[in-house]
């Protein structure tokens, strides 16, 4: 993988805490900081539909393995590092506040791990963020987990796979519901709802922060994610779409019902967005990086002439950000910065 990218400043969480200490105690498990006090409930929890799947655990789970990045952020939010066996598949550097928390858990794999290498931790429940993460091209479907006696759980948000039309967008709610189901398998709901209180206030500021008389028109806003020939763009149903309806501005493919259609990039010039998002991917696929995306849009003659490319309208956002997960959050804070700063130029 890449380098990581630079250190950046104390995270929008840490600055929360810093800012009210009378709820440090609950909501330290969200930067990374030892559990809180509250111990674990001791009968166990059933989901009764997730995703289609009901999931039901007799005691809360000692031994889980996340087989992605978010679930896992997740997890280490909740102040559960202690209960985690393993992780795999890693797009970013971990948050910076869950650093420490993340170093003490196993990692079996950067990238897809082996159904072997999971059931080799003797597991006794397995989440996962995407629906390919549950196939056997990638590591096993629920059903062969059941077999074994061993409970799953996929993130609400992603049932269907990526390329598949949404009924509904992914909303807010989705994200604080699935760290609720998490935090109330693993027997600690009041860490859940501290969290997700947290993760509220985070998103009130930011809406704050880009309130006024701009109509969501004026700024259009284009989330690209991969590649360089035919891009990978923010349909209207996924995490990015969700920070443009949050601060009130236009996903500039908001007529689009997948998360992450493939476009062409006559399209995109006939939309003319008024900011540039550029996925900036740890992967080394070709137009992954930031740096690769920077230099296509300044090399490509066409493209070059995009209005956001000729007045440098542009801003990183990782992975982690693009894709629904508690970094959506990050996303909101990030783009409402970066709105405030276009409404000052």
């Amino acid at each position: 993988m890449p380098a990581a990218p630079p250190s950046r400043s104390p995270s929008p969480r840490t600055r929360l805490l810093a800012a009210f200490p009378s709820v440090l105690a609950v909501l330290a498990a969200s930067c990374g900081a030892p559990a809180p006090a509250e111990p674990p409930t001791a009968g166990g929890t059933v989901i009764e539909d997730n995703c289609g799947t009901a999931v039901s655990v007799d005691r809360p789970p000692r031994r889980a393995v996340s087989l992605n990045q978010s679930t896992t952020e997740i997890m280490l939010s909740l102040g559960l590092a202690d209960r985690m066996v393993g992780t795999a598949t890693w797009t970013d550097p971990v948050d910076p506040d869950l650093a420490e928390a993340n170093a003490t858990v196993p990692r079996l794999s950067d990238d897809t791990p082996s159904f072997e290498s999971v059931l080799d931790t003797e597991p006794d429940i397995v989440l996962g963020a995407y629906n390919a993460i549950f196939t056997d091209e990638r590591v096993a479907s629920r059903e062969r987990f059941a077999e074994l006696g061993v409970p799953t759980y996929l993130s609400p948000s992603n049932c269907l796979p990526e390329e598949a039309p949404l009924a509904e967008p992914v909303e807010l709610e989705d994200i604080y519901g699935e760290v609720r189901d998490i935090a109330a398998l693993f027997g600690v709901p009041e860490r859940g709802r501290a969290l997700v209180a947290g993760l509220r206030e985070r998103v009130r500021t930011a809406k704050e922060s880009v309130a006024g008389p701009r109509s969501p028109e004026d700024i259009s806003v284009l989330f690209w994610f991969a590649r360089t020939e035919s891009p990978y763009v923010a349909g209207a149903t996924g995490s990015p779409a969700l920070m443009t309806r949050t601060l009130g501005v236009r996903n500039a493919y908001d007529d689009v019902r997948s998360m992450w259609p493939q476009v062409s990039w006559e399209d995109v010039l006939a939309r003319n967005p008024t900011l540039l998002v550029a996925g900036d991917l740890t992967r080394d696929g070709e137009g992954d990086s930031l740096a690769a995306k920077l230099d296509f849009l300044r090399g490509d003659p066409a493209v070059a002439q995009l209005d956001a490319v000729r007045a440098e309208r542009w801003m990183p956002m990782t992975g982690t950000e693009l894709n629904v997960s508690l970094r959506t959050v990050d996303g909101i804070e990030s783009l409402a910065a970066k709105l405030v700063e276009l409404d000052r130029s």
